[in-house]
């Protein structure tokens, strides 16, 4: 048990590896998704991370069942949260829908305003996408949660209740149509650095499984040396 918990304690702290950079703004521009599409051509490596940004550059961000919060100054009608159509379009009141097609995340904004002012004149428009994740496993509250993208993934998991004892931290992975898409070392990394949803290029419909331990007692372990960290943090700090 000891040894476990030690592993992945070590394994949060590691150094990010060649497919891993630290995190940049909350929500990715198109310009730095093909720098780092780039880098991972260039490199050879990370081919299930390159194949999830050339998926995000191709087809955008949004997907049928997104929400999106909008506040749009002086327009009650269109201050309100939306459903996402499978165009990927977004139906709007009085002014028809938005197409979202080949839209990330970071243009949303930028492409609502362009249609309000087709319509409105100067409008002010505030714009925030909700993401629908399932979360299946070993948490305490399974089911589908609406996430802001800009939040860690590890949000994800505490806003299903958190791990069971039954849970298998080391054993966490995200998939997308049955195929995993991020686990292992790479996404404990990942979770350990604060990475977001949208840093970690997930979607609708992504699938967060936390497996069961048949061993109690090392899950126990692991959480229990987790939870330590904030206090060996502060001794050494007062030590010091």
């Amino acid at each position: 048990m000891r040894f476990l918990s030690i592993a992945l304690l070590c394994l949060l702290a590691q150094p990010a590896g060649a497919q891993l950079q630290q995190p940049g703004p909350a929500l990715a521009t198109r310009e730095r998704l093909q720098a780092e599409l780039a880098r991972l051509e260039h490199d050879g490596k990370g081919r299930a991370q390159a194949a999830l940004i050339r998926t995000r550059l191709e087809s955008g961000d949004f997907q049928a069942g997104d929400r999106i919060l909008l506040r749009v100054e002086g327009e009650q009608q269109l201050s309100d949260t939306f459903t996402v159509g499978p165009a990927p379009d977004l139906p709007l009141p009085r002014l028809g829908a938005v197409p979202l097609g080949g839209v990330l995340r970071s243009e949303l904004q930028g492409r609502l305003e362009g249609h309000l002012g087709r319509y409105l004149r100067e409008p002010v428009v505030q714009a925030w996408p909700l993401i629908r994740i399932l979360v299946e496993g070993d948490v305490s509250r399974p089911g589908f949660y609406s996430i802001a993208p800009e939040r860690p993934l590890a949000d994800v998991i505490t806003t299903a209740g958190g791990l069971t004892q039954r849970a298998k931290a080391t054993a966490i992975r995200v998939e997308r149509g049955g195929a995993t898409i991020w686990g292992g070392s790479a996404l404990l990394d990942a979770m350990g650095r604060g990475y977001s949803i949208d840093q970690l290029n997930l979607r609708a419909g992504d699938r967060v499984l936390v497996p069961a331990r048949s061993d109690f007692g090392k899950t126990a372990g692991i959480i229990g040396a987790l939870m330590a960290i904030p206090v060996a943090i502060y001794t050494i700090t007062k030590i010091h």
